[in-house]
């Protein structure tokens, strides 16, 4: 099977505790080349106490950065970080003057929430929000009782330029946060997609694995998790078939030879099932158990049974492989009421108990090799439709003496139709089993 290079869930979730890493460290970097130019420009233009607020971000900035790298301690270093981003441009504003003097610089705290956004989770952003609010209503009030219109010698020219740079800069700066976020969460998401869709296509091999074991209706139950499945069925059609001298032949076998071979039977009679629409419901050996009636989606479930052994009889008796090894099979075939349930934790299985499947074995275990013989309720209900040989009796331990029927073929529609009238008709019979009259 071909194998897919995508990451285990755990893995994924690695990689977005990584992208949030990754992007604080890309803002921090951001951050502190913006703060080099403007501590040259602030320099330049000589305003020296303002230029030591963007030195002493700088440094503060540094130095959380390196524990991070040394101690990977990343809750201390996201806390730094957002409040550095928060608070220094309030400072540098306030230290500087008005909002307008300082050029609308406090938009950088704006970098505060956004960075909580995307690095801890729209939650956790709530804070760090409500702080840039309070902060910028704090400036504007202190813009609006303290400040006297002037412009602390700054021109209203250097003020345009650095309202343009100031705007120009952080719209970069959460452009490209952004940006690096979305594309790393649209990889992460692919990857989600993939393992979603492998996911998807292992639970329909499950799924197909637990319906080959169980009846489609038991294996939706178990998928919903119900506990104790039991259940009883007034009615059913039960089979089982036994090979005949498979036994005597496993001893000149190989083991694959021997399993290939029942693989070839089996599977063959798999198909039979569900041709005729019963529940193969389990091997034991080189035995082959079928029912008919569980799911009652046919009231002609014992027919089913009935054709289903003939057909069976016919496919060993007729296939290359089996013939050349002399391979044989009887069966026996009883209708009643049966108990239905799974059984176990580990390797569960679906089985069905009661007097109706200890019937059917035992016909299985009286019968020669190709015959199929059936019980009295099983003959009652699909005589008119099918040939049998006259009633025989046998000792049943427990129940003494029980009567049952040998099923040799199923009748022609003609024939069939002619016996309901009169009660006599000729069998229409396989081609290696000799025509004989039925009284």
């Amino acid at each position: 099977m071909q194998k897919y290079p995508v990451a285990s869930e755990a893995a994924l979730y690695a990689q977005e505790d990584k992208l949030h890493k990754d992007l604080l460290i890309f803002a921090c970097a951001f951050m502190n080349l913006a703060v080099v130019l403007w501590l040259a420009i602030y320099w330049i233009m000589g305003l020296h106490f303002s230029a030591n607020v963007p030195l002493i971000y700088q440094v503060i900035s540094v130095a959380s950065l390196v524990h991070f790298l040394k101690y990977k301690n990343f809750e201390v270093f996201r806390f730094v970080q957002l409040s550095l981003f928060l608070f220094v441009p309030f400072i540098m504003q306030w230290s500087i003057g008005s909002s307008v003097t300082a050029s609308g610089v406090m938009l950088w705290a704006l970098l505060a929430p956004i960075g909580a956004l995307v690095v801890k989770g729209w939650r956790d952003s709530v804070p760090w929000f409500v702080a840039y609010i309070v902060m910028t209503v704090v400036s504007g009030s202190f813009d609006y009782y303290l400040d006297s219109g002037s412009n602390n010698g700054v021109a209203m020219k250097t003020i345009g330029f650095f309202f343009a740079l100031n705007f120009a800069a952080m719209s970069s700066i959460m452009y490209f946060l952004m940006r690096y976020f979305v594309v790393k969460m649209d990889k992460i998401r692919e990857q989600l997609d993939q393992q979603h869709q492998l996911l998807a296509e292992e639970q329909k091999k499950s799924e197909r694995v637990l319906l080959n074991v169980l009846p489609s209706s038991i294996a939706q139950r178990l998928k919903n998790h119900q506990g104790l499945i039991a259940d009883g069925h007034a009615d059913v059609t039960v089979m089982f078939a036994d090979l005949v001298n498979f036994t005597q032949l496993t001893e000149s076998l190989s083991p694959e030879q021997m399993v290939g071979l029942l693989n070839t039977i089996f599977s063959g009679f798999d198909q039979l099932c569900e041709k005729y629409g019963v529940e193969k419901i389990k091997t034991i050996g080189d035995a082959y158990m079928a029912v008919g009636g569980l799911n009652r989606d046919s009231a002609d479930y014992t027919n089913h049974i009935a054709d289903l052994a003939l057909e069976m009889r016919q496919f060993v008796v007729n296939h290359p492989e089996l013939s050349r090894y002399g391979l044989g099979i009887h069966t026996g075939i009883a209708t009643g009421p049966v108990v239905a349930g799974v059984i176990g934790t580990k390797r569960f299985i679906y089985d069905l108990w009661g007097d109706t499947v200890n019937v059917a074995s035992r016909l299985t275990d009286e019968a020669v090799e190709g015959v199929i013989q059936v019980d009295k309720t099983t003959y009652n209900r699909i005589r008119h439709d099918y040939a049998f040989e006259p009633p025989a009796t046998i000792l049943f331990k427990g129940k003494g003496e029980m009567v049952m029927y040998r099923l040799t073929a199923r009748l022609s529609g003609e024939a069939s139709g002619r016996f309901r009238a009169s009660g006599k008709f000729r069998a229409v019979l396989p081609p290696d089993i000799p025509e004989q009259p039925i009284p």
